[in-house]
């Protein structure tokens, strides 16, 4: 089976009778504040509920720069687009210039503290204000806690009666593991740094915490859901997975088309459409003008938008620029370790002409960069999802990738009948190869045109997870 097209097939409103109440806890939500992919699915998913007639609330911290609508005792309260959002108040521990780090770039040393203290808001601010969900749907370590809560602190609580808990890794390689010490903190029996609950190799992992404890535990890509259970993948809490049996699965991140859209995206140089594509043209010419290249539209024009680390490929790309960079051009953008900062500048200022390297979040570069590249590169030694992909698809970019979490779920070769590139070896020499497979088809102007046609039809719509994560609730809160 062809898992994407499977995934796109046509489907309209979900046809579920819904009127589920759902919390749904995220440290970070786009449009209040956002570091990565975590804050675009916080938006996007609590408004695809909605439109599927969920009662949704959204929890996150009142973080430095973001101004509710409204301040009650201890949080603010701000409703857009038909959710109530609340930011719960804490200026010791959330008024920073940061979310998560220090100056210094480690996290902060009060991380327990300050996510403890939100979980447990969450919970007292439900009750003071009337609000009994069906469903809490936790995001990630930083939220776990609300999860644990749920079944210790208030396990007996009857306005929790009925309530049923999810938790959503985005990514097993962050747990929350924080030295022994850290536990009294959190505020709940010793008992439960045990080996069965919170305790990992003599330490807390809160994600462990929140894994054991929730009724559900999902992933962001079937793959992904897969491949966690597994020493590889798993970060030592794959028995811990294992042993929820049909109780983890994994449900395929989308993208927000409203954001995604070439045909109405103020940001980039040319507007374009499925029906316009001779138009792309002129967004890579002004991409290859903006960063200094050589404007040459034969040239097969590469890009990354990416944070710089091993997980996503950097250590083999990096390897690789020497052999690539003497025919074609590569455009990387964003932020992470200094080591790779330093290899791709000096590989800059070695390939003036075909590589551009900014090392920096920029919103309006990164559309840039979706519309002016032939093709992405997702090289990710592993990738729970990846949401650079189904972006590309939409704007007839096509991506790079490797084999593994929800690249596989996503990205088909095109040798395969699909709209990707896919190498199956993570290695420099396999990553080089398929480079030059996609510059073959590149200079096969007819059969690459047919392909981006194919690709920019592609729906990876937040509908249609939203009615598979809604189906999931139902058959929680039935049994």
């Amino acid at each position: 089976m062809n898992p994407v097209r499977n995934f796109n097939k046509s489907v309209g409103k979900s046809g579920i009778s819904n009127g589920v109440k759902v919390v749904f806890c995220s440290s970070e939500v786009f449009g209040f504040a956002k570091t990565g992919g975590l804050g675009d699915v916080a938006a996007a998913l609590p408004a695809a509920l909605v439109k599927e007639n969920c009662e949704v609330k959204v929890f996150m911290p009142l973080y430095k720069g973001i101004n509710p609508q409204k301040m009650h005792k201890g949080y603010g309260t701000t409703i857009k687009g038909g959710i109530e959002f609340f930011f719960i108040k804490n200026d010791e521990y959330f008024l920073r210039d940061s979310i998560y780090v220090g100056a210094d770039g480690r996290d902060y040393p009060d991380s327990v503290e300050r996510f403890s203290f939100y979980s447990r808001r969450v919970l007292e601010i439900l009750e003071e204000v009337g609000f009994r969900p069906d469903i809490i749907h936790c995001n990630d370590w930083q939220a776990s806690l609300v999860n644990v809560y749920l079944k210790t602190l208030y396990g007996k609580d009857k306005f929790f009666k009925n309530t049923k808990s999810v938790l959503t890794i985005h990514n097993m390689a962050y747990q929350g593991i924080f030295p022994k010490k850290k536990f009294s903190r959190i505020g709940i029996d010793a008992k439960y740094f045990d080996q069965k609950y919170l305790e990992f190799y003599g330490k807390v992992n809160l994600l462990k915490g929140g894994i054991v404890f929730s009724d559900v535990v999902t992933t962001v890509s079937p793959t992904y859901a897969k491949q966690i259970k597994t020493p590889e993948y798993g970060c030592g809490l794959e028995g811990v997975l294992a042993q929820k049996g049909k109780h983890e699965l994994g449900i395929l991140n989308a993208i927000d088309y409203d954001v995604w859209d070439p045909s109405r995206d103020e940001l980039i140089y040319k507007k374009y459409s499925p029906k316009t594509l001779d138009k792309k043209a002129e967004n890579k010419l002004g991409l290859q003008k903006e960063l200094g290249l050589k404007q040459d539209s034969q040239k097969l024009l590469l890009g990354m938008v990416s944070r710089l680390a091993e997980q996503k490929g950097i250590d083999i790309l990096s390897k690789a620029l020497d052999s690539i960079l003497g025919e074609h051009q590569v455009v990387i953008l964003g932020l992470g370790e200094p080591r790779y900062h330093k290899i791709l500048k000096d590989k800059e200022k070695k390939f003036k002409d075909s590589l551009s390297v900014s090392l920096k979040f920029d919103e309006t570069l990164a559309h840039k960069i979706y519309a002016g590249c032939d093709v992405f590169l997702l090289p990710s030694r592993f990738e729970p999802c990846g949401l650079s992909q189904m972006i590309s698809y939409k704007y007839a970019t096509l991506p790079l990738v490797n084999h593994t979490g929800g690249l596989v779920d996503t990205v088909i070769d095109v040798e395969a009948g699909g709209g990707g590139f896919v190498f199956k070896k993570y290695d420099r020499g396999e990553f080089i190869k398929t480079v030059s497979r996609g510059a073959r088809t590149f200079r096969d102007k007819k059969r690459w045109k047919s392909i981006l046609e194919k690709v920019t039809k592609y729906n990876f719509s937040w509908e249609i997870a939203a009615s598979k994560y809604i189906r999931m609730y139902k058959r929680l809160i039935k049994n």
